[in-house]
């Protein structure tokens, strides 16, 4: 079975709301990691990208705003989503946090089950490849829950790597994403791969959906789309 967990950063510095947020959100079968410093949060982001950050706003070193500004300032993070989770409850809080490019805001103390639709609704919009729904092309279906790929209902064997792909194709059909645009939303930024290497998984993804191969297509001289035309 190929795995394919969404990492969620916490950067909280209270204990008991970490492990309050760590509860609720496995809940969804996401990966969580907690960091309690700005300076702890920028190192994990820079070696591991995560698809959602939960972020305080006080914190021992320096502010959360901080934080999010250099994220929404940087190329190559910019586009992460960030829950802004803080006891400023008052209206220009809110404010001052949407305004520095938080996707959302909420207020301790919070709503377990709130927190996680807030979470699962966000990442359905800004990253629906991270989604915990089924996608479906064809006869071929996906379940990011269980990570498994059926052909006409029946299982089939797929690498990790092809799984990760297929899912991202899933996730944005009739879209075309050159070699180089898949090795970063696919893989990310911190793992080097050829971009040739993007071929071979190409190649091994549409071996594995067999008589579903034509759903990957080649578009020449840009790279792949998935396409049910």
């Amino acid at each position: 079975m190929a795995t394919d967990k969404t990492t969620i950063l916490i950067v909280e510095d209270e204990p008991a709301i970490v492990e309050l947020v760590t509860f609720s959100l496995r809940e969804a079968g996401w990966n969580c990691c907690a960091v309690p410093t700005v300076g702890e949060a920028w190192d994990f982001i820079q070696h591991r990208t995560p698809q959602l950050i939960l972020l305080d706003w006080m914190l021992p070193d320096q502010t959360g705003l901080r934080l999010l500004a250099r994220i929404r300032a940087d190329r190559q993070f910019n586009e992460i989503p960030v829950i802004m989770l803080t006891a400023k409850s008052m209206e220009e809080d809110k404010l001052a946090g949407l305004n520095s490019g938080a996707d959302d805001y909420i207020t301790k103390p919070f709503s377990p089950r709130e927190l996680l639709a807030r979470a699962k609704a966000l990442l359905r919009r800004k990253s629906p490849e991270h989604a915990q729904s089924t996608m479906r092309a064809g006869n071929v279906m996906l379940d990011p829950v269980s990570c498994t790929v059926t052909l006409d209902q029946q299982k089939i064997d797929i690498g990790h790597a092809e799984y990760k792909l297929l899912k991202f194709l899933l996730a944005h059909p009739e879209r075309v994403f050159s070699r180089s645009q898949l090795l970063d939303k696919v893989w990310g930024d911190h793992v080097v791969i050829e971009e040739r290497t993007v071929d071979v998984h190409v190649l091994r993804l549409r071996k594995a959906l067999k008589e579903a191969e034509h759903l990957i297509r080649t578009v020449r001289s840009v790279g792949y789309m998935l396409s049910e035309k």
